[in-house]
């Protein structure tokens, strides 16, 4: 356990975390929305620094980035928790530990969610709690040099939520950029504006997820608002930043051709070089009662991306569908060829189109 960043004492022993856009205002002993943040005689501290209950090393693509040095590795790791109560998650059994069996903390009974006017958490005894935390304790030194002997290009920030995690990430990634690693995150974009600003010097990539674009959908299926998100994927372009934009296509919730050309029409007017993955949904956690997309949605998303002028649209979770291969937005030559997180060739020389010399938008390996 370690003194958290971001946060200011209330007078009444609250204390207030400006971590992310749920603003919690925590009592002492109790957790903020996330289930890793406590409030210990009115001073904030994480309990999951350094305490990582998985790390990989992936491809890249699995993140998904694809304008990012494809086909590089990516030494990819997490903590329990999340900021976030999505019903679809696919990594429920670590983002939502906390709340799911009580390992970090238990629910207060009050009803407080993600999002919501109260969001705190009943925090078990420090030493309960800290014996209880799952995962192993690794530094950042540990994971720097595990990347580095993997071969990996960067550290992705993955499978829960970066946000929640923020000081163990902030410690590695400033290491991990001296060493010559890049550092990604693949966020809920959740992050307030300070820690965001604070981060972005070392920070050079991200894949964040947009679940949806109305209020009330967004709200129901998360339990936080969509207007942050989307606030923060202008805020993350601002900054330098490369970025990515996932949505999963959930049937009957977010898959109707007027929501998904509003969410196109927003990337573009943030910059319509911004990658876009509309993924398969498959049945998962306490979403079970929703086909999986068929495919013809998918095409059909691709297509009201493209129609709104963004530049490349890719589909997700289907291997071998012709949607997640990259071609040249000027020619349309295909130029990076997939099966699912395999790159089967990549003609991309420095960065730009051998055909026509268009320069492609992302972050390429250097020609030789």
């Amino acid at each position: 356990m370690r003194e958290a960043m971001f946060w200011n004492p209330c007078p009444d022993g609250r204390v207030a975390c400006t971590l992310c856009a749920l603003d919690c205002k925590i009592a002492r002993g109790r957790r903020g929305a996330c289930g890793v943040r406590v409030n210990v005689e009115g001073k904030l501290f994480t309990l999951v620094y350094g305490r990582l209950v998985a790390r990989h090393v992936d491809p890249i693509e699995k993140k998904p980035l694809f304008h990012f040095f494809p086909g590089s590795l990516s030494y990819s790791i997490a903590t329990v928790g999340c900021n976030f109560r999505c019903l679809h998650c696919q990594n429920y059994e670590i983002s939502q530990q906390p709340k799911e069996k009580g390992v970090i903390c238990a629910d207060t009974g009050n009803g407080a969610e993600a999002g919501g006017e109260n969001p705190e958490v009943l925090c078990l005894s420090l030493r309960e709690a800290g014996a209880r935390i799952p995962g192993e304790d690794v530094s950042p030194e540990e994971v720097v040099q595990a990347a580095l002997r993997s071969g990996c290009t960067s550290i992705a920030y993955t499978y829960t939520e970066p946000t929640i995690f923020f000081e163990f990430a902030y410690d590695t990634a400033r290491l991990a950029h001296s060493r010559g690693l890049r550092n990604v995150f693949v966020t809920n974009g959740y992050i307030g504006k300070e820690a965001l600003e604070a981060i972005a010097p070392y920070l050079d990539a991200a894949n964040i997820d947009l679940k949806g674009f109305r209020e009330s959908a967004h709200k129901q299926m998360t339990g936080a608002r969509v207007g942050p998100v989307m606030e923060n994927i202008r805020r993350y372009k601002s900054l330098g930043i490369w970025v990515e934009v996932t949505t999963l296509v959930i049937p009957g919730h977010n898959d109707s051709d007027e929501e998904l050309r509003q969410i196109a029409e927003f990337l573009v007017s943030v910059d319509r070089d911004i990658p876009w993955h509309v993924t398969q949904f498959y049945p998962t956690y306490r979403l079970l009662d929703r086909p999986r997309t068929p495919v013809p949605r998918l095409r059909r998303a691709r297509q009201i991306g493209l129609e709104a002028g963004l530049h490349n649209v890719y589909e997700g979770n289907v291997p071998g569908e012709g949607g997640e291969n990259t071609f040249c937005h000027q020619c349309q030559s295909l130029l990076i060829q997939r099966y699912g997180f395999t790159l089967l060739a990549n003609r991309v020389v420095g960065g730009r189109c051998p055909d026509c010399g268009t320069a492609l938008p992302g972050v390429w390996q250097a020609a030789a």
